[in-house]
């Protein structure tokens, strides 16, 4: 659905992405994670056509972005970080004016705003909601027209633990109805959880590319930890190609007695900061 090849821009004579190349499938949650000026939103503004003076290719369905027509947003859908929304109107106005735009067959209004619990609040304006209400219906504003692709800025951003379980439970439903879903975040907790694959970039070079699973796993989940009760709770380490050789370990197997065992994994965010040498910030 979306091939980047030799890409690079800059505002300036000095470069700020540089040879970006990757690839995106039909159906795939594909994450851009990085701190804040690494060149993310960069790149989705270029994938969404804001961006044209780019050099190299981005194709997206079949479009090279920097000539795309009109049409080429009847297949997309974009969240932005920062609402796009008309406060003197209500919500139900604002999705049925920005649905006016497409000539595709739309999404139920009101099934949406049940989907992000703003039904009840659907015929209040805008102006009146809180910053968690507004992301949420920009998010849902992004799904009327039904795309082939969305691209997702922060979508969980400043929302409570309740409303982005919601948020994320949608976008994983979208996926399995075939959608690609492009996620550019600096939030490692959702990328783990939503993203098939994850590419990062820092100064506008892509540093590594790949799931997460397989990054956090290049790095080794060399140890675990377990714990078992001996007059008092008791915690010890070994390494995990060494568990057969951890006589207390086995007896404690053997027996029952363990209380708990993990593997000490390290975090997307700690291969991140391994990888790069900068941190999320």
């Amino acid at each position: 659905m979306i091939r980047v090849k030799d890409l690079s821009f800059s505002y300036t004579r000095h470069p700020f992405l540089e040879n970006i190349n990757f690839t995106v499938e039909k159906g795939e949650i594909f994450g851009f994670l990085g701190p804040s000026g690494a060149g993310k939103s960069t790149l989705q503004k270029i994938l969404t056509g804001l961006i044209t003076n780019y050099k190299g290719n981005a194709i997206v369905n079949g479009v090279e972005c920097k000539n795309h027509d009109s049409n080429y947003y009847e297949n997309i859908g974009v969240d932005f970080e920062f609402p796009s929304l008309y406060d003197k109107l209500t919500a139900r106005q604002n999705l049925a004016f920005f649905g006016s735009l497409y000539s595709k067959n739309l999404r139920d209004i009101d099934e949406l705003l049940k989907a992000v619990g703003l039904f009840q609040d659907g015929d209040k304006k805008v102006s009146d909601y809180s910053k968690g209400m507004k992301s949420r219906l920009n998010f849902i504003k992004a799904l009327l027209h039904n795309p082939d692709i969305l691209f997702l800025d922060e979508p969980t951003s400043g929302l409570d633990p309740s409303n982005s379980r919601v948020m994320k439970d949608i976008i994983l439903e979208e996926k399995r109805k075939g959608k690609t879903i492009i996620l550019t975040t600096h939030n490692m907790v959702d990328a783990t959880e939503l993203c098939d694959r994850v590419a990062f970039i820092v100064d506008g070079k892509l540093k590594a590319l790949d799931t997460p699973h397989n990054l956090i796993m290049s790095k080794g989940a060399a140890k675990i930890k377990y714990t078992y009760m001996d007059e008092r709770e008791e915690i010890r380490e070994c390494y995990l190609n060494q568990t057969s050789e951890d006589i207390k370990l086995m007896e404690l197997i053997k027996n029952n007695k363990l209380l708990s065992i993990h593997s000490l994994e390290p975090t997307l965010s700690d291969i991140f900061v391994e990888i790069t040498g900068k941190g999320l910030v």
